[in-house]
């Protein structure tokens, strides 16, 4: 459950209420989801599910389960992707709400947009339908990582 309402304003905090169809995972600190700006195929947003602004705004329970779920997420997009990188992105300018991007990228990104560039190809990438086709796989990926180390 959720302890600190949304705020409105904010998109992270209204991604509660995006189809499930979309979602990778939701437990009672965190979610991963294809969000409709960056709906890309193989890219994710992990976020708390309470607004908490950048990472010096989660508390610690928070704090204690972030790097599970990325490294368990960055786990099942690498396996369901076959990237040769998975990035993870914090930025929290745009967006204060505290994020990542979870970015497979491709042996066909060029090398001049690899890193924080590879969002500079956003406008080319984005394409909802296939990336939402990729939830059912990375959500299955997602569960085993998450059980392999349990």
């Amino acid at each position: 459950m959720v302890t600190n309402p949304a705020t409105p304003e904010c998109l992270m905090c209204r991604l509660d209420d995006i189809d499930g169809a979309s979602v990778v995972f939701r437990d009672e600190l965190w979610a991963a989801e294809v969000v409709p700006p960056f709906a890309v195929p193989g890219w994710f947003i992990l976020r708390t599910r309470r607004h908490a602004e950048r990472i010096t705004g989660l508390d610690d329970d928070e704090l204690d389960t972030f790097a599970r779920r990325a490294r368990d997420l960055v786990a099942a997009v690498t396996e369901v992707t076959g990237a040769p990188a998975t990035y993870l992105l914090v930025f929290g300018e745009n967006h204060p709400h505290f994020h990542v991007v979870v970015t497979a990228r491709g042996e066909d990104v060029p090398p001049h947009r690899r890193s924080g560039d590879i969002l500079k190809l956003v406008p080319d990438l984005v394409d909802p339908a296939a990336a939402t086709a990729l939830v059912p796989a990375v959500r299955k990926a997602y569960e085993r990582a998450v059980a392999a180390t349990a």
